[in-house]
Parts: C-alpha cells; structure tokens; sequence
C-alpha cells in the first residue's frame, strides 16, 4: 500500500463502523426470517433434543441395546416439562433466538465483512494465499455449532433434566434456561472450532510458534477441561466428548503453526 492510499485512523474507524454496520444488517434480515419461521425453529430445533425421536438418542439407544446395557435413552420420553414464568417470557425468548439464529446463518457474510477490513492491510502474496479463509472459517463454525447442537446439547439435557436429588421435587425447566442451554452449547462450540484459523493469524503476525504451543500444551489441557466444564453439564462423560475434539484442534493448530512457520523460513 501506497503512502497515498494509507487511511487515517479515523478514516480505520470510520471503514469499521460501516463493517460492523453491514454485518449487523445481515443478522438482522435472518434474524427476522428465523422470526417470522418460529414453528420451525421452536419445535423443530430448540426442542429437538427434547425428545428422545432425536437423532442422538436414537443412535446411543441403538449402540446401548447392541451392547445389552440399560440406558435411559431408549425411554419413551425425558421426565420433565418446559414451562414459562413471565409474562414476556416468551417473546423475549421469541426475540433472542432470532437474533442468535440470524447471527449463525449469516456468519460467512460477517467473516467476509471482517475479511474486508483487515485485508487491505495485508500484502498481495498474504491475500492470495488466505482467500479460503472465508470458507475454511465458515466451515469450522458450522461444523462446531452442529457438534454443540447434536452432541453437546443432546447429552446436557439428558443429564439435567434426568437428574434429581430427590423424587419429591419435579423438573420443571424454565423456558429461558432450556433455551440458554442450547443457545450455549451450540454457539461456544462453534466459535472454539476457530481455533485453528486464530492459531494460524497468531503464528503469522509472530505472536506464537510451535514451540510455545508444545510447551504449554499441558496448561492447554487444564484450560481445555475448564472451558468443557463451562459448557457442559457437570458430568465427567460429557465433558471428555466435548475436550476431545478441542484437544484434537489444539493439535491440528501445532501442525499449521509449524507449516506457517516452515513457510516464514524459506521465504
């Protein structure tokens, strides 16, 4: 870039409010349309994992029968029921799937708005070679929200809404809590499953090598099962399914480090 064409940093701010602004519209137009199809979203996907039809259960009950093992997956339905307590209870929860429905459809469209404001920064050889970044991140995200949804969620659920510390008090699940546990479980898994494309740029700009990931594998590990704990139930099983795939990312990213790295050298 050009000393003539080098923006001011109000000029910067100004280009990233537009980024932003952009991007913000995008999740707008999908949140409305995830408005507008709520039977859909509702009965479909947010109390999907409610029933034990669900893909997942139908799996574990096949695997557990195959097995000859008692499992509480092959019941005919979870014992616990999903009620509202406020007055706008529903709406507001209505209003708040949209938004985070409209924010995952459109999250190639706000990578590629982000994508335009730090790639005039970067030189053309660096451009080149990151066009897939879009796609590969898009990829990563999505694989991520449906890892979350049809493995983490499903298994949350079953574990809390089965888990009673006594007969006498009945699972009566908030209608805000169901939902933020499958809002959680879904969305964290999608922004963790970035971690290679944030370990690339990182190893890129110089902040981090192979070396260092290797060293600090071992904290990596205490900081990967916290991170399980946070957005899985309290349960061991659960959590290992979740640090597993984080584990075998962590590794993935140790590979494109050193081959980022490797790059660097011969340049």
């Amino acid at each position: 870039m050009s000393s003539s064409d080098e923006m001011s940093f109000l000029d910067h701010l100004e280009e990233l409010r537009w980024n932003i602004i952009r991007s913000f519209i995008s999740i707008l137009i999908m949140g409305v349309f995830c408005f507008i199809y709520k039977d859909f979203i509702f009965d479909v996907i947010i109390f999907g994992p409610k029933n034990l039809s669900f893909p997942t259960y139908q799996f574990l009950c096949s695997a557990a029968t195959f097995a000859n093992i008692e499992t509480q997956f092959c019941a005919e339905e979870l014992p616990f029921i999903i009620q509202n307590r406020t007055m706008a209870g529903q709406f507001t929860a209505h209003l708040w799937t949209s938004l985070i429905g409209g924010f995952i459809i459109s999250f190639p469209y706000v990578i590629y708005e982000l994508w335009k404001f730090i790639s005039p920064g970067l030189h053309k050889n660096e451009i080149n070679k990151s066009k897939g970044f879009i796609f590969i991140s898009s990829i990563l995200f999505f694989l991520g929200v449906l890892f979350g949804y049809y493995v983490v969620t499903p298994l949350s659920i079953n574990f809390l809404g089965t888990y009673q510390v006594s007969k006498e008090v009945l699972n009566e699940i908030d209608l805000t809590s169901f939902i933020a546990l499958v809002r959680s479980s879904s969305l964290a898994c999608g922004l963790v499953f970035q971690l290679p494309i944030i370990i690339y740029y990182l190893t890129k700009i110089g902040l981090v090598t192979p070396e260092i990931l290797v060293n600090y594998r071992k904290y990596a590990l205490i900081l990967v099962l916290i991170l399980a704990a946070v957005i899985t139930p309290p349960d061991v099983a659960s959590q290992i399914i979740v640090a597993i795939p984080i584990l075998i990312l962590y590794q993935i990213s140790i590979s494109i480090s050193r081959i980022v790295v490797k790059r660097e050298i011969k340049k």
